[in-house]
């Protein structure tokens, strides 16, 4: 990177994202932007997460942009590999690769008042830019939680997202500390190889049958010859998750029948009724994450697991203790305990118009104007922002609808010509999040009973979206400029 180098947009991240705003940025007839990409490939949360058994739980026709359908997909849950595979192929296809820039980790960005630009400070480099779209992706930083005495364990420690393939588990007494998506999925991965597994479980998922299968090559033929039927297919699997939304949302007790079909997934596998008791949820499904698997409760009836009903309280050596007071011996142990959601790291790198950083903006809670605009950091777009996740269906309709607010972000600042600024007014932010707030009352997500990693340090729920694709899709159609303040370099002119 030169020294003073300027680009139209500046996107982090090259996950589903960044790559995403990228072929946007193109098709809107941008071509001057660049994208920081920490790592030295691109990928995102599917390049990261390597783990055994690391896979999907969304449909891969529905998994995958509609701008880049892929009629290849080899099963009906794809993989890690197949995933991180399309993601290059991605960049590839539209010519990415020129812009991206890797091994360029965001260190600072600085929002020049005078200039009405972002100064990037980079690992590469410094660069400045009139836009920044982040889409860092919340699951991008792992969090391990602050053990006591962690650091006294002789063995091997890592967490899911970052999984050491050098390290041959094989014979070893494993210990996996939560019970969340990833652990699901590596559980069975692994029990067959160790010694032994101890999970680790403060509280017990909601688990469905994963109905997984291969996708024959006369499908994939009728999906290359005819492509209408890959949108149709995609169509149907939308459309069935848009139908399911009014459970979650507005009427809870609807997810009972769930529970019976999710209790009796269970029962098929797991006969020991201790276990069972153990393994039982004791809040609506819906409320966390509802897991997919058809091999994560035969695993842990095998005679070679033990589950502990209680999270992992302290380390003393190579013996864990539980909350409960349970002892257990481990050579290694795997954290699958999520990460920095609702504390996105990023955010104390953003120092915005007033000085503050984003994460002291958002010290009470996480907002921005439909996800993307946060008060006091003007052309700054944040890419699965704050309420904009999902509980039930497929992110990457959420990430184009986010495009389409960026693209018409990028046309409104063309229209308004010379050297502009766009500043999300504080009152629409505050308006919109209440909104949110409000429909979220009804929630499965705050009604189900249950702690999750959708709810901030302050029990507010900042990272679900209450209602249909279809519904944000609307909200994010196009900016609205009375819900901006429009900065001209050192004036500022109501809009």
């Amino acid at each position: 990177m030169t020294e003073h180098e300027h680009v139209r947009v500046a996107v982090i991240g090259s996950g589903f994202g960044g790559l995403g705003a990228a072929v946007r940025l193109r098709r809107e007839g941008v071509t001057d932007f660049v994208v920081l990409e920490r790592a030295s490939s691109v990928g995102g949360t599917w390049r990261d997460n390597s783990y055994p058994g690391c896979a999907c739980d969304v449909p891969s026709h529905l998994y995958s942009f509609s701008f880049a359908p892929n009629p290849e997909w080899p099963r009906a849950f794809s993989g890690q590999r197949h995933i991180r595979a399309y993601l290059e192929h991605v960049a590839d296809v539209f010519h990415l690769r020129r812009h991206i820039r890797f091994d360029s980790e965001v260190k600072l960005m600085t929002w020049d008042a005078e200039q009405l630009r972002w100064e990037i400070e980079t690992s590469g480099g410094r660069l400045t830019a009139d836009i920044v779209v982040s889409a860092t992706g919340p699951l991008s930083d792992p969090k391990v939680p602050d053990i006591p005495g962690l650091d006294s364990f002789p063995g091997k420690v890592f967490h899911s997202a970052r999984w050491d393939h050098d390290h041959d588990l094989a014979g070893e007494r494993v210990a996996m500390v939560g019970t969340g998506a990833s652990a699901i999925q590596i559980v069975p991965a692994i029990q067959p190889r160790v010694g032994h597994l101890t999970l680790f479980q403060r509280t017990p998922p909601w688990v469905l049958p994963r109905v997984d299968r291969a996708i024959g090559g006369a499908e994939r033929a009728l999906h290359r010859a005819l492509p209408f039927t890959t949108r149709l297919r995609r169509g149907l699997l939308w459309g069935i998750r848009e139908l399911q939304v009014q459970a979650f949302t507005k009427h809870p007790d609807e997810l009972t029948l769930v529970e019976q079909l999710a209790k009796r997934n269970m029962a098929r596998a797991i006969k020991d009724p201790a276990l069972r008791a153990r393994l039982t949820p004791d809040y609506r499904i819906g409320c966390k994450r509802i897991l997919l698997s058809s091999d994560y409760y035969p695993a842990l009836a095998r005679p070679n697991v033990d589950v502990v009903a209680s999270g992992l309280a302290e380390v003393r050596g190579s013996t864990l203790v539980a909350a409960d007071g349970t002892e257990t011996e481990a050579d290694t142990i795997v954290f699958g305990t999520g990460f920095h959601v609702t504390d996105m790291p990023i955010a104390d790198r953003v120092v915005g118009a007033d000085g503050r950083t984003l994460a002291e903006a958002w010290k009470g809670g996480m907002e921005a104007l439909r996800g993307a605009s946060a008060a006091g950091f003007p052309n700054w777009m944040t890419m699965i922002g704050p309420n904009t996740g999902l509980g039930n269906s497929s992110m990457i309709l959420m990430i184009e609808s986010q495009l389409n607010y960026l693209a018409d972000f990028v046309r409104q600042l063309d229209v308004l010509g010379g050297r502009a600024a766009l500043d999300a007014r504080p009152e629409a932010v505050r308006d919109w999040n209440h909104r949110v707030q409000e429909r979220m009352k009804r929630t499965v997500w705050n009604t189900g009973g249950c702690t999750s990693w959708y709810l901030d340090a302050n029990g507010r729920n900042t990272t679900i979206w209450p209602g249909t694709t279809s519904e944000f899709r609307r909200a994010t159609r196009r900016v609205d400029l009375a819900e901006y303040e429009v900065l001209r370099a050192r004036k500022k002119v109501a809009a």
